[in-house]
């Protein structure tokens, strides 16, 4: 069955004139829950705050496994040269220091 341009025009019509636009034109709202994770203290959690938060919750990064040192400074460098983070060059190792010291994999002794 081949409907005339006519037919959709008149179709639309009524759509509009029967109250139905709005439903198909509404955008959905909704909120977010607010966040309720946290950093663990430490130094440089004030830059991590600064830095982090702009894409993720505390959640995110509390939340990956125990993983070493060069984890975090590659994630870190991802971050600013993939995803385009603005992390200040002179933050970078306050933030790999945090990272690995606070959620990293403890360090093995020679």
């Amino acid at each position: 069955m081949k409907i005339s341009s006519s037919a959709l025009l008149t179709f639309a019509a009524l759509a509009l004139a029967t109250g139905a636009a709005p439903h198909l034109t509404a955008a959905e709202r909704f909120e977010l829950p607010p966040e309720t994770a946290t950093f663990k203290p430490g130094p440089g959690v004030e830059v991590v705050k600064a830095q982090c938060l702009v894409c993720h919750s505390a959640d995110y990064v509390s939340t990956q496994p125990r993983l070493p040192r060069a984890f975090w400074k590659a994630n870190v460098q991802k971050m600013k040269e993939k995803f385009g983070a603005p992390i200040p060059a002179d933050q970078v190792d306050t933030l790999v220091e945090y990272l690995a010291t606070t959620y990293g994999a403890p360090e093995k002794k020679p």
